[in-house]
């Protein structure tokens, strides 16, 4: 997809869907500036680009790759600028990163944007509908609006951020199931935020020491150190979800060990209890062994047993029986079976 338009004076004067058009345009206008963009332009595009604008191959190795570290580069007369924008997905708790690679040449633009972030179209009408002393400051007017663009589609990333984290804080002291899943996934997505910003407070400075040495216009350099001071505040944002979401899991994990030291202490009560009437249990049947064995031994009605003869042999049974439980009930009391 190709958009592409031509300024004269900060005031769009035509504007193409075909590199060719614009390429012709351009020649018939020298003193204009071209702002060309591209969304995920195949190689031979760039190609096209790179023949028409003698751009360096290596800078159009480096646009054909999405996935790159924040950075600017020069090359020749030609600044290459890679930044790496965001959007914070809601309903999935992630960040999207779309890489987008910012050409600058003397009267030129290009603009390759990988992802569906930033919306360049909305820098382009705000731009425009910006007094036309901006456009007429050049191409460098065009990189700090679109770098302003991308350092402030950080603030809904931040507050998406913000937002997951108290969410999961009240899940930590809730005991919700699933929030130590949940705060390794977001620490991941912090992570991946952290790389991206970081890169974002150093490239203005880069820029910065560049307008300097190409005497570029000081109003473009106050708005370019207005973009550092929004990356680095971005930045310490970012870094203190990291410490946040730390301090969280050691917390849950805490809250986790303590949890299950009372469950296992329910286990071991719970344990105990069942053995106390194990015992109680088993000393009663104890007890009732005595008078059972031997209601066992002179039911077995043998013909010869004296003691059935005997005339105290009832009273001498039942002595001893009464014993025997008496020995073996104080013993299970001293040793508190019963």
């Amino acid at each position: 997809m190709i958009t592409a338009a031509l300024y004269e004076d900060g005031q769009r004067t035509s504007a193409h869907d075909s590199l060719m058009e614009n390429f012709r345009e351009l020649r018939r206008h020298p003193g204009g500036m071209a702002w060309i963009g591209l969304h995920r332009p195949d190689p031979a595009e760039l190609q096209s680009l790179a023949a028409e604008f003698d751009l360096h191959p290596l800078a159009i190795d480096d646009a054909l790759e999405a996935h790159q570290r924040p950075k600017p580069e020069r090359y020749g007369d030609t600044l290459l600028a890679f930044l790496r924008a965001a959007r914070y997905m809601a309903a999935d708790e992630e960040v999207d990163f779309g890489g987008l690679h910012v050409f600058v040449g003397r009267d030129l633009v290009i603009t390759v944007r990988h992802g569906a972030a930033p919306d360049l179209a909305a820098v382009r009408a705000r731009v425009e509908n910006s007094p036309p002393d901006l456009l007429e400051r050049g191409p460098e007017a065009v990189l700090c609006a679109i770098m302003d663009a991308v350092v402030d589609g950080y603030a809904p990333v931040v507050a998406g951020l913000q937002n997951d984290i108290d969410e999961i804080e009240t899940e930590v002291f809730g005991n919700a199931p699933g929030v130590s899943r949940r705060i390794y996934e977001l620490s991941r997505e912090v992570v991946d935020s952290q790389r991206a910003t970081h890169p974002l407070v150093a490239i203005p400075a880069g820029l910065s020491a560049g307008f300097e040495k190409h005497d570029i216009d000081e109003e473009l350099r106050r708005h370019l150190r207005d973009v550092a001071d929004h990356a680095t505040h971005v930045t310490e944002r970012v870094d203190g979800f990291k410490q946040a979401l730390q301090d969280i899991l050691t917390v849950n994990a805490t809250l986790v060990t303590q949890q299950q030291n009372e469950e296992m202490k329910a286990l071991a009560e719970a344990g105990h209890a069942q053995n106390e009437e194990i015992k109680k249990v088993s000393s009663w049947a104890a007890l009732l062994f005595a008078p059972t064995l031997v209601g066992t031994i002179y039911g077995m009605n043998f013909d010869h047993m004296p003691e059935l003869t005997w005339r105290y042999g009832y009273p001498a049974v039942l002595t001893v029986i009464v014993l025997v439980c008496t020995v073996i009930y104080r013993a299970l009391r001293r040793n508190k079976w019963l």
